[in-house]
């Protein structure tokens, strides 16, 4: 009999226990969902990349001597190099400085309206850019203006039209100014392409000549010179690509 009241009063002790846990659980609270996070490209550190293109030089020539001008005529061809360069960013504004060498092949020529039965040559060999930079952003997608110095390493030869060689030569670096523009867009992490347009204000500049093969000085000509150039670009980055932002 005792075994049954005492099975009887843990049953029901069971039983009263039940409601009173059920009550001390507290609801189960409501948890809002995590923000969802946007990549922001970030734009800022050290990069290197290749570039290649093409480009004309317009050459002017005038013998000082006479005032006499010889004429104009473009050199044109293709152009291939690299560029290492550094860009900050501060909110939608990215801010850089570059150096850039190319090889070029720009050649052109002309008769002279001054030399009867003579042409002149010039060639662009290659070409050096020394730029600062100011783009704005869209995140991956950057629109920049640039702007600095410029070099050229250039050869001038005088020829003989008919018999197709040359009777004298001069050879120059060129310095000068350069603007350009380009839109660079982020495809991977830490690469970008590019696509650039420079434009080159190299002056105008009084040569000597010398004879060939002789090497005595033969006439000096002012050359005045403008550069137009574009170029497809491929830079690696090295500095975080995204930043998250909520």
């Amino acid at each position: 009999m005792k075994k049954v009241l005492l099975a009887a009063t843990a049953a029901w002790i069971a039983l009263g226990a039940v409601p009173a846990l059920t009550a001390d659980l507290a609801a189960r609270p409501y948890t809002k969902a995590p923000a969802m996070m946007t990549a922001i490209y970030n734009w800022s550190g050290f990069y290197i990349g290749l570039n290649a293109g093409g480009g004309s030089a317009r050459n002017c020539w005038t013998n000082t001597a006479l005032s006499a001008a010889e004429g104009c005529h473009h050199a044109t061809g293709a152009l291939a190099g690299g560029q290492v360069g550094y860009r900050w960013q501060t909110g939608t504004w990215v801010f850089g400085v570059e150096a850039q060498g190319n090889w070029a092949d720009f050649k052109g020529s002309n008769a002279s309206l001054f030399v009867a039965g003579a042409t002149n040559q010039s060639k662009t060999n290659a070409i050096g850019l020394f730029t600062g930079q100011v783009g704005y952003t869209w995140n991956n997608v950057l629109w920049y203006v640039k702007g600095g110095g410029a070099v050229a390493n250039e050869k001038y030869n005088g020829i003989a039209t008919t018999a197709g060689s040359v009777f004298d030569q001069s050879n120059a670096t060129r310095w000068g100014g350069v603007v350009g523009t380009g839109i660079e867009v982020g495809f991977a992490p830490n690469w970008s392409v590019a696509a650039e347009y420079d434009h080159l204000f190299m002056g105008s500049r009084s040569l000597s000549f010398s004879t060939v093969p002789a090497g005595t000085t033969s006439r000096t000509d002012a050359i005045g010179q403008d550069v137009d150039m574009a170029t497809v670009r491929v830079n690696y980055r090295w500095g975080g690509p995204v930043v998250g932002k909520y």
